[in-house]
């Protein structure tokens, strides 16, 4: 009966989180790195695409190791990250199956491992790529550092924070190839990407409501008309931008079969409004899991992508 009443009384235990195994350091190093975000890194070739200079041997050469570096610089944020939330961590339900959390990746290592890349990364863009190269990705380290350290817990910083990252990365390919940034594609790419980094933080906030403590502090500091209210903006100014975009550049005459780059505005106003029928509904997560996980969604971006490239080679 006593021990009964002793297991009765004893407080839930932890989740189980996975023991290490031969080569559970560098497997754990690489999960740590989360290779599911790599994608993201793909952004590297926008502004050379949107130039029409992607498929020369040097810009392919740059940008492959443009995108390895940018991969390292995230990687060492999100180890240092993952380093400094361990004891946190382990108290979570999912992420204590995180290597560091685990004890896979003892947190000294991930500290070391993570601020060897985060100089290393800036050190081979100033020797491999141009200074300005180098100054945007030590400009991204630093940025994403301060992000984990405080700048996360401050309302509406944070989603400049992460817009900007984003923007970064659409920047950083054209930087590396001295291509010019127009500022359409930086109003475009900048309010896209706050439009579904809002997007995800609405549909966070919406599935979240009424569970304390289930997801980040700061979502409760926010209110849903709020996120709503920025969505909405960002779409509205990402569409506008465009839209300018393309009547100006389609304003010259060319020699394609059709007007391409006004016809591309009608695929990227379906995407747009395609994007917000899952933030709406508020299950808008990661933006690739949107774009991969809906047909039509992909159907409409392949559409566009081919009509921004027949008007970028003006066929």
């Amino acid at each position: 009966m006593a021990d009964r009443t002793t297991a009765l009384l004893a407080p839930p235990r932890s989740p189980q989180a996975p023991k290490p195994g031969p080569g559970g350091l560098p497997l754990g190093l690489l999960k740590t790195a989360r290779p599911r975000q790599w994608i993201k890194n793909v952004l590297v070739i926008a502004a050379p695409a949107a130039a029409g200079e992607l498929f020369s041997r040097h810009a392919l050469g740059q940008l492959a190791l443009v995108f390895a570096l940018f991969t390292a610089a995230a990687a060492a944020v999100y180890l240092i990250n993952d380093a400094r939330d361990a004891d946190a961590d382990r108290a979570h339900p999912t992420k204590c199956r995180r290597p560091v959390a685990a004890g896979v990746v003892p947190v000294p290592v991930a500290y070391t491992a993570g601020g060897v890349l985060a100089v290393a990364a800036p050190l081979a863009a100033a020797a491999l790529c141009t200074p300005l190269t180098a100054c945007l990705l030590a400009a991204y380290v630093v940025m994403q550092l301060a992000y984990c350290v405080s700048l996360k817990h401050v309302l509406v910083v944070d989603l400049a924070v992460v817009t900007t990252g984003f923007l970064m990365r659409a920047m950083i390919g054209g930087i590396a190839l001295g291509i010019p940034l127009s500022r359409w594609f930086l109003i475009t790419t900048g309010f896209g990407a706050l439009f579904m980094v809002s997007a995800k933080r609405y549909s966070e906030a919406v599935q979240m409501a009424g569970r304390a403590g289930a997801t980040r502090a700061l979502l409760t500091e926010y209110t849903t008309g709020y996120l709503r209210f920025v969505w909405q903006l960002a779409a509205g100014v990402a569409v506008l931008a465009y839209c300018l975009w393309a009547m100006e550049s389609g304003s010259a005459a060319g020699t394609g079969v059709l007007p391409w780059r006004q016809l591309s505005m009608v695929a990227f106003i379906l995407a747009v409004l395609r994007y917000a029928v899952f933030a709406d509904r508020g299950t808008a997560g990661e933006p690739e899991d949107v774009v991969l996980h809906d047909r039509a969604l992909a159907v409409i971006g392949l559409g566009w992508l081919a009509m921004y490239g027949l008007a970028v080679a003006d066929w």
